[in-house]
């Protein structure tokens, strides 16, 4: 994969992709750092998982679980990429936006987002709950056909608690740092077997495509429950789809989630 510059681009109006009926397609994956397995068994997915990204075909991938670097791993895997895993997942022509959520023995891993629009500004803040839990938010302006769509990347906790206390602090920095009127997605793994969490989020006005069958992407061989979301405020949700399969069940623990929403 090339790796993509992490500044604004200089694009001409002309040079914007166009979107297809004015549709926004919005995925989110947790990649599991990009290794499958344990022990001498595990495998490298991180080559794999760049073309399933490019597959995707989505305008904002919300990236749960990425490394920015492990030396042990590194050392292990002789095909280990000689960039950061945000840089190299990115396919051609998109740009990468990361931050780090968690600092471990080897190195660091966290949240990303990867766009074929411009990203205007980016930022994180810090939802760690406890000590034994390193949590954040990524939040970027992408800027859609003039429009600014703010996208908050999630990875919530483990325990019931946190993700509650979580959820009401991701509401504080919605009214804190997003317009009203501005479109807002917020996308990621939401570690919720239930659904308070998404009767919590409706209350702020963040939705979710409703109908249809349900749509499950955890565990990924055999998914009967849906951990990852796409939810939105000020767009129209269309759809939610998931692709299933061998190739795609080798590759993580999670299946990816793709949202289109009507801007």
């Amino acid at each position: 994969m090339s790796e993509p510059s992490v500044s604004e681009p200089d694009f001409a109006a002309s040079q914007l992709p166009q979107l297809p009926g004015g549709i926004l397609r919005v995925a989110t994956y947790n990649i599991h750092k990009g290794v499958q397995g344990l022990g001498p068994a595990r495998r490298l997915e991180i080559h794999n998982l760049g073309l399933a990204i490019e597959q995707l075909d989505a305008d904002i991938v919300c990236l749960q679980e990425v490394r920015s670097s492990n030396r042990r791993e590194a050392a292990y895997f002789d095909r280990w990429p000689l960039v950061p895993q945000a840089q190299y997942l990115a396919p051609e022509g998109y740009e990468a936006v990361y931050h780090t959520n968690a600092y471990t023995r080897h190195g660091e891993h966290g949240n990303a987002l990867l766009t074929r629009w411009p990203v205007l500004e980016s930022r994180h803040e810090d939802m760690s709950d406890h000590r034994f839990e390193q949590r954040g938010l990524l939040h970027a302006c992408v800027q859609v056909q003039g429009t600014v769509v703010h996208t908050i990347v999630v990875h919530l906790g483990l325990v019931p608690g946190s993700r509650i206390r979580q959820v009401a602090q991701l509401q504080r920095y919605i009214r804190r740092e997003v317009p009203e009127d501005a479109p807002l997605v917020v996308a990621g793994d939401f570690n919720d077997w239930g659904n308070q969490l998404s009767q919590m989020l409706a209350g702020f006005g963040l939705l979710e495509h409703g109908g249809g069958s349900p749509v499950f992407t955890y565990p990924s061989r055999l998914p009967v429950a849906r951990l990852d979301h796409v939810y939105a405020r000020g767009l129209v949700p269309l759809s939610l789809t998931v692709p299933r399969g061998r190739i795609w069940w080798r590759m993580s623990d999670h299946l990816p989630l793709i949202a289109e929403f009507r801007l």
